[in-house]
């Protein structure tokens, strides 16, 4: 697997980053690079994503295997790693299959447990829009005002578009992989190890993907944790308070 990534930074220890379901390298591009001032960061598209390869399959161990053959591709032999709600499942996996390969691990509003979705809304209204006959964006988003109504996630989402080589607008994830898999990505797998190393679980203040009901499952797997709240976010914690959220990961990685 040679997956999409860019490099930010020339000296500090290295640090990946990766996104969230229907996400891409280019949603961290700011933060990565005020943290590239004191690390060599690698943001990464994640297979069926941006623009890394299709596959029909994508469940937790192969995004976690990617990225063991990503951090072997670059020579990598520790690093730390911030992965946001899917790349937050894909970071976890990793530190407790892998834990040699991880320094600190920070996971950004998801829990290591099943969760009962709320994509599939989005990602039918992206099956249904009109890319072969929009010759224009903004027809794209007037279709998907009536599907998807909240303004931010919309243009989260149109993130996705991009055209072929006949110009034809395409999306550049492989929504059809994402829609036939997204109950294994709803889902953790089961593992029987725990991640002793440092552990920091961030959750918006506004969101309900960390909670009570589900922290235990965040103890079981990583008993060196800190929760930390950032205020005035939701889910999207790196989109809604950019300024604190990026002000705690330096302290985080500083520390």
């Amino acid at each position: 697997m040679q997956l999409n990534y860019k490099k930010l930074g020339d000296s500090g220890n290295h640090l990946i980053i990766l996104h969230g379901l229907l996400g891409s390298l280019d949603n961290w591009h700011t933060i990565a690079k005020q943290l590239a001032e004191n690390h060599q960061v690698y943001i990464v598209d994640q297979r069926n994503h941006g623009r890394s390869p299709h596959t029909d399959e994508i469940n937790y161990g192969l995004l976690a295997n990617d990225m063991i053959e990503f951090c072997a591709q670059q020579h990598i032999s520790k690093c730390h790693i911030i992965g946001h709600s899917m790349g937050g499942k894909v970071a976890m996996v990793l530190a407790l299959t892998q834990p040699e390969l991880i320094e600190k691990l920070i996971v950004v509003d998801i829990a290591p447990t099943f969760y009962d979705g709320g994509h599939e809304d989005i990602l039918f209204a992206m099956a249904e829009a009109p890319l072969k006959i929009a010759t224009k964006r903004d027809e794209i988003d007037l279709y998907l005002q009536n599907r998807i109504r909240d303004f931010g996630v919309r243009q989260f989402i149109l993130k996705n578009l991009s055209r072929d080589e006949n110009g034809q607008f395409i999306w550049k994830c492989n929504f059809i992989s994402l829609i036939n898999n997204y109950r294994l990505l709803m889902d953790f797998p089961k593992i029987e190890m725990a991640f002793l190393g440092n552990t920091y679980f961030i959750k918006g203040e506004n969101s309900n993907y960390i909670n009570p009901d589900n922290f235990d499952a965040c103890d079981k797997y990583f008993p060196k944790n800190k929760l930390i709240e950032i205020k005035n976010a939701g889910h999207w914690v790196h989109a809604d308070n950019p300024l604190e959220f990026t002000e705690k990961l330096k302290q985080i990685l500083l520390d």
